[in-house]
């Protein structure tokens, strides 16, 4: 076998091993799972409205607000991760730099806060 092909037998392995158990995954739901659509199943869940209803209906911008808000601290959570990994490396200008981006953000979260964007009335 080329050298090459010997070296990405492995991921072909893993992809066909993989693709096994999502086709499993996948079978074993279409087959054993219980289809008995009652009212409370086929209820408004998150959004608000009814789940089979005009697409072009008027919709709470409030729903676009928590989204928009999690993005946003999501994103700090996931600048959080790498930054903290490589501390060392970085010094003290990154951690000040990530200092300064934190008190960016917490600010906008105490002026979202106290203009009342994370109330639901």
């Amino acid at each position: 076998m080329p050298e090459l092909l010997k070296d990405y037998l492995p991921i072909v392995i893993f992809m066909g091993v993989a693709a096994g158990i999502a086709i499993a995954l996948m079978a074993s739901a279409l087959i054993l799972a219980v289809r008995k659509p009652d009212p409370e199943k086929l209820s408004a869940y998150e959004c608000g409205f009814d789940a089979f209803d005009d697409a072009r209906m008027k919709f709470d911008v409030r729903f676009y607000l928590v989204a928009i808000l999690f993005i946003i601290f999501d994103l700090e959570v996931a600048f959080l991760f790498p930054w903290a990994v490589s501390l060392k490396e970085v010094g003290v200008f990154g951690f000040w730099s990530m200092m300064i981006f934190l008190a960016i953000l917490t600010v906008g979260f105490i002026y979202e806060w106290r203009k009342g964007a994370l109330e639901w009335d």
